[in-house]
C-alpha cells in the first residue's frame, strides 16, 4: 500500500442530500462524513442504494439538480469548501485536481470519437497543448495504462475496445491532467476476475509513482482487501462503519459489515451454502425508524427500532453507527 502523509485533500462534513421525484421526498444521504489523505485509499462499500455514488457526484459537481438538492454539509477540498465555490471555480478543479472514473465505461465515453480524440481534447482545451503534442501525450497516456500498440489503438472507436481496454482508456482519460484526488466509482464492474485484479493493480501502481488520494467505491469486499488503507461502509445514505482495513476485515464493529463479511465466498466453506444478509435495502423514500439496519439485524433489540444509533468511537480514526458496537467487535475478535 503506498504511504499516506498528513496532507489532507478531501473532507466531506456531514452531507445531506435529497432526491425531490414524483413519488416523494427521498433521503438519498443523512449526514456523510469521511476524509482522504495524499497518498492513501479510502474504500467506500455498502449494497446498490446506499449512497456511494451519489456522494462521489456531489464531491464532483455533477450531482443532477433537480431532482438531486444538497440541503446540509460541507465538502472540502485543501481547504476550501466547494458547495460555496463558483461554477468556473468547480470546473477549473474538476479533472485538473478531482477526476473520476465512471462505472460504466461504455456509456462514459462517446461512440462517435476515438479514444483518442477524447484523450487530446481536454489536453488541447485545459492545457492549451497543439495537437501534435496532445496526441503524443494520449499515446502516453495509453502506454501507461498497458493498452498494447497505443500509437495504432489510439485510432479506434470504444466500440473497438474490449471492456477491460475501455476502463483502461477510461482511466487514462482521468489522469490525462494530472489530479492530485481520483474517485473510482466501481471501475471493476462487469469485468471477469482476471481483469478485475490488472485494474486495481494498475490503479495501486499508478497511485503510488502520483501519490495521489484514492477513493475506490465498490460493494465488493473482496476487491479491497488488498488495497485499501481504510473503509467507509455505507447503508442508507449513511457511513455506518469506518475504520483500519486490517482491524474492519479481522473484527468488524457494525452488524451489517459483518453480516457482509459472512456473506463471501471463502475456500474453508466450499460445499456448504453462502450466507445472505435476509431482506432488501429499504426504500429511501420510507427509511425506517431508529437504525435503518433494525428490520435485517439478527441482534436488533427494541432500541434499535426506536432510537437513531450516533457514530460511536471505538478507537483511533474507527467508528460505527451500532448501539452494541463493541459487543459486535468483542464477538468477532
Amino acid at each position: 500500500m503506498p504511504e499516506t502523509t498528513n496532507e489532507l485533500l478531501l473532507e466531506v462534513d456531514d452531507l445531506h442530500v435529497e432526491f425531490r421525484t414524483s413519488d416523494g421526498l427521498a433521503s438519498v444521504l443523512n449526514g456523510v462524513s469521511y476524509s482522504v489523505h495524499a497518498g492513501e485509499t479510502l474504500a467506500v462499500l455498502g449494497e446498490s442504494g446506499s449512497g456511494k455514488s451519489v456522494t462521489a457526484q456531489t464531491v464532483m459537481g455533477i450531482l443532477d439538480t433537480p431532482p438531486g438538492v444538497i440541503t446540509g454539509g460541507s465538502i472540502r477540498y485543501r481547504g476550501e469548501d466547494l458547495l460555496t465555490a463558483t461554477g468556473e471555480r468547480r470546473r477549473d478543479l474538476r479533472g485538473a485536481e478531482i477526476a473520476m472514473i465512471f462505472q460504466d465505461a461504455l456509456s462514459a465515453l462517446n461512440p462517435v470519437f476515438t479514444v483518442g480524440f477524447q484523450i487530446e481534447e481536454q489536453l488541447r482545451v485545459r492545457q492549451g497543448l497543439s495537437k501534435k503534442d496532445a496526441r503524443r501525450r494520449a499515446v502516453e497516456l495509453l502506454d501507461l495504462v498497458r493498452i498494447p500498440a497505443a500509437e495504432r489503438r489510439i485510432r479506434d472507436y470504444p466500440h473497438q475496445f474490449s471492456g477491460g481496454m475501455r476502463q483502461r482508456a477510461m482511466i487514462a482519460m482521468s489522469l490525462a491532467l494530472d489530479p492530485d484526488l481520483l474517485i473510482a466509482d466501481e471501475p471493476t464492474t462487469a469485468l471477469d476476475v482476471t481483469v478485475q485484479a490488472q485494474i486495481l493493480d494498475l490503479l495501486a501502481e499508478i497511485q503510488r509513482e502520483r501519490r495521489m488520494g484514492l477513493i475506490l467505491i465498490t460493494h465488493d469486499l473482496g476487491v479491497v482487501a488488498e488495497v485499501a488503507d481504510r473503509i467507509a461502509v455505507m447503508y442508507a445514505g449513511r457511513i455506518v462503519e469506518q475504520a483500519d482495513v486490517h482491524e474492519l476485515f479481522s473484527s468488524p464493529g457494525h452488524p451489517y459489515t459483518a453480516a457482509l463479511m459472512d456473506a463471501l465466498p471463502r475456500l474453508d466453506l466450499r460445499g456448504k451454502r453462502l450466507e445472505t444478509i435476509k431482506g432488501l435495502p429499504p426504500s429511501l423514500l420510507d427509511i425506517p425508524p431508529g437504525c435503518p439496519f433494525h428490520p435485517r439485524c439478527e441482534r436488533a433489540e427494541q432500541r434499535c427500532s426506536e432510537e437513531r444509533p450516533s457514530l460511536h468511537r471505538l478507537g483511533f480514526g474507527r467508528v460505527s453507527a451500532c448501539h452494541f458496537a463493541e459487543e459486535v467487535v468483542g464477538n468477532r475478535g
